[in-house]
Order: C-alpha cells, then sequence, then structure tokens
C-alpha cells in the first residue's frame, strides 16, 4: 500500500471504508438469480424480471441522486440514502414471503444503492479537486478490490443462507452511512480546494438552474453516455453469450469464474500499463473513453474470431484494460467541466447509461438463442463500434476545453 503514502489521511480512511463496502455489496448481487431460483423456487423468467426491476431502480436512483445533490445536500442525501438501503436489505427476509412484495423490495433496493453514487463521486471531485483524476482512480482499484472479496466470500455465506448474504450487506451499508455521518463533519471544515475551484463552485450562474436548462448542455453528458450505454450492451455478452456458450460447450464451469477472477486481478496488477497507456496516447478523460471503446471492440472481436477459451481470456484482458480507462475518466470529465453541476450530470449521464445494463442482457439473450455465440459477438462488435464513433463525438465537441463546456444558465 506505498502509493497511499501520497494521499493525506482523510483519504485513506475513505478508501478502507470504500473498500469495505463494496466487500459487502459484492456479497449480494451475484447470489440474487440463485436465490429466486433455488431457495424460492421461482423460474430463470422471474428471476431475469427480479433483476429487470433492480436496474430500473438504479437507473431511477442515479438520476434523482444527481438532482438532489445540492438541493438535500451532500449529508443527508449520502447518508440518507445508504441507510435507506441498508433497511430494504434488512427487509428482504420479511419481503421474501410474498412475491409482489419482494420484487417492489429489490426495486428500492437498486434504487437506494444508485441514489449515492453520484454524490459520492461529486463529494470526491469537489473535495478533493485537486487530486481528484488520479483518486478516481484508486478509489475503482479499491472498490473491485473488495468486489473480489465479495464475491468470493458469497460463495461461503451461501452454504449457509442466502439471507446471511443479503443481511451483511445491509450491516455494511449501514456501517458506510454511518462513517459518512462522521467523516463529512469532520472533513467539511478542513479546507482542500484551491480558490478557484471555490470561486467555480459557488459561481452566481451555476445556482438554481432548471434541471431542464442544465439537460440543454448536452456536449457535456449526451454523447459520452449514449456511447457508455453502448458499451454496456455490449458487455452483456459475458452473461448472456460467453456464460451459456462454456456451459453449451461442454466445459467445466469453473472455468467462467477465472476469466472474473482474471478481472480482479487485471484491476490491480495492470495499473502500471494503463500508466503508460495514457503517457502514450490518452492523455486527457476524452481520450482515454475512446482508447477504452477500441479495447473494448477488440475484445468482442477476439470473441467473435476466437471463440474458444485462450480467445476468451485474450478478450477479458483486452476489455478489462477498457474497464480500467474508461471508469475513473467518466467522473473526472464531469468534475473537471460541470462545476456546481457535476453531481446532476454524474447521475444523468450514468442513467442513461445504465440502460444498456437493462435491454443488454434481452436482446443478448433473444440472440444466443437463435443463433449461438456468433450472433452475440457480431452485436457486441457493432455496438462498440457505435461507441468509439460518439466518444469521438463527444471529444471533438469538447475540444476546446473546460472553460467551453461549462453550463451557463
Amino acid at each position: 500500500m506505498k502509493f497511499l503514502a501520497a494521499y493525506p489521511k482523510e483519504v485513506k480512511v475513505f478508501l478502507i471504508a470504500s473498500l469495505i463496502n463494496a466487500t459487502g455489496s459484492a456479497l449480494m448481487w451475484p447470489l440474487v438469480t440463485m436465490y429466486v431460483f433455488d431457495d424460492l423456487g421461482r423460474s430463470m423468467k422471474d428471476a431475469g424480471l427480479v433483476i429487470l426491476i433492480q436496474s430500473i431502480g438504479g437507473i431511477a436512483g442515479q438520476l434523482l441522486g444527481g438532482s438532489l445533490y445540492h438541493k438535500v445536500g451532500v449529508n443527508r442525501l449520502i447518508v440518507g440514502a445508504l441507510a435507506m438501503n441498508a433497511l430494504a436489505l434488512f427487509a428482504l427476509p420479511a419481503a421474501s414471503v410474498n412475491w409482489q412484495l419482494f420484487m417492489v423490495t429489490m426495486g428500492l433496493v437498486g434504487l437506494f444503492n444508485s441514489l449515492s453514487l453520484p454524490a459520492i463521486q461529486a463529494f470526491i471531485g469537489f473535495r478533493f479537486a485537486e487530486q481528484r483524476g488520479e483518486l478516481f482512480n484508486v478509489i475503482y482499484v479499491a472498490n473491485n478490490i473488495g468486489v473480489a472479496l465479495g464475491t468470493a466470500l458469497s460463495g461461503f455465506l451461501a452454504d449457509i443462507s442466502y439471507m446471511l448474504s443479503f443481511v451483511m450487506n445491509g450491516v455494511t451499508s449501514a456501517v458506510f452511512a454511518g462513517f459518512f455521518f462522521v467523516y463529512l463533519r469532520k472533513v467539511g471544515t478542513e479546507p482542500a480546494l484551491s480558490q478557484d475551484t471555490v470561486r467555480q463552485q459557488h459561481a452566481p450562474s451555476q445556482q438554481g438552474a432548471s434541471a431542464w436548462k442544465l439537460m440543454g448542455h448536452t456536449r457535456i453528458y449526451l454523447y459520452m453516455a449514449i456511447a457508455s450505454m453502448f458499451l454496456l450492451i455490449g458487455n452483456s455478452i459475458w452473461n448472456s453469450g460467453v456464460s451459456p456458450f462454456i456451459i453449451t460447450e461442454g466445459w467445466p464451469k469453473k472455468i467462467y469464474g477465472f476469466l472474473w477472477t482474471l478481472n480482479g486481478i487485471l484491476i490491480f496488477a495492470a495499473q502500471p500499463l494503463i500508466s503508460l497507456i495514457k503517457r502514450w496516447f490518452a492523455g486527457t478523460s476524452t481520450a482515454q473513453m475512446t482508447a477504452s471503446a477500441v479495447f473494448y471492440l477488440s475484445g468482442y472481436a477476439v470473441i467473435l474470431l476466437l471463440p474458444n477459451y485462450p480467445g476468451l481470456v485474450l478478450a477479458m484482458l483486452l476489455t478489462t484494460l477498457g474497464e480500467m480507462l474508461i471508469s475513473p475518466a467518466m467522473p473526472s470529465f464531469i468534475s473537471d467541466h460541470a462545476d456546481r453541476s457535476a453531481p446532476f450530470y454524474l447521475g444523468l449521464s450514468g442513467g442513461i447509461g445504465a440502460i444498456g445494463r437493462v435491454v443488454g442482457p434481452y436482446f443478448m439473450g433473444v440472440l444466443y438463442d437463435n443463433g449461438g455465440l456468433a450472433p452475440t459477438a457480431w452485436l457486441a462488435c457493432g455496438v462498440a463500434v457505435l461507441s468509439v464513433g460518439f466518444f469521438m463525438v463527444h471529444a471533438y465537441m469538447n475540444r476546446r476545453g473546460p472553460a467551453a463546456a461549462r453550463p451557463l444558465a
């Protein structure tokens, strides 16, 4: 953990808390489908419906969270959303006795979990403005370490009880809410922003701008969000194309898990390679987004051309590099370009992008049922090409830098 030495204590504490929360969240999401099918005795169609409702709740949470940041206040929004998420998770055991109530509760879990996301990203962008680009990346890595730990533990907990995993997720969410309640009160009294950033955040032109007015500044978010949506449609190939392909081929199911183990290892181990990529040809956040889409496209093309396990390993390597480039680049771009409106745009772009996570599995599933892996790979390549195009448009529209892109009331 030598890389943390350059950051102040308050950043290190935040990273540890974020890692613990990511671990708790990862205890639940791999098990929802298994729980609905195995424990509740419902069909796979019903399991997919639950995931759909949870995803729709997540989209609503992203949009609402960005809109409420300045209206409600960062402390009440983050702490309140995390606390409500914990309550929804704790309610799942009781809700499971009624199918309709269970679906509503899962929708609330998606809503409250996503409600805090744009607020937390905006808080990082505002509070640590001078280091936010690298901090978004460090937090992304820390969260993925937590995801790796959580997914590894989830299987052991599921052998004991599915509900134990859900309740443990609720406990970590409640702890994270308590952490933020104390943390925001403390760091809020310590100045950490440059005078220029402070002036930008309190610029009169940003005060009271309506949501419709802010949505009119499409070059900040629209092309980037559409590109992200296409990437998420394409990335559904792993669950709705590669996963059934491995089963159909009669390969051991554990090798699918190995692909995601590789993903987790690369996110941590390939950071030096990502630093070189950024230094050589992707120095700006817009260039990193475009390069990300190219890596995703390359990975999908490998799946199409090399439908064997070594090909899947290479494809996972390429798409993971794409993931590592885009995940910190999008919040960093918005924080740099949108000033006080950043929470709104973080929620809006996240909500638009998440549409891909909702519709992608359906499209991929239909294609796989009718033709196997190849049609899903063609779709993934096609939407990745569109993503590259939209990211290039986004870069062109914002070529004059942050000052030109800032929304004015």
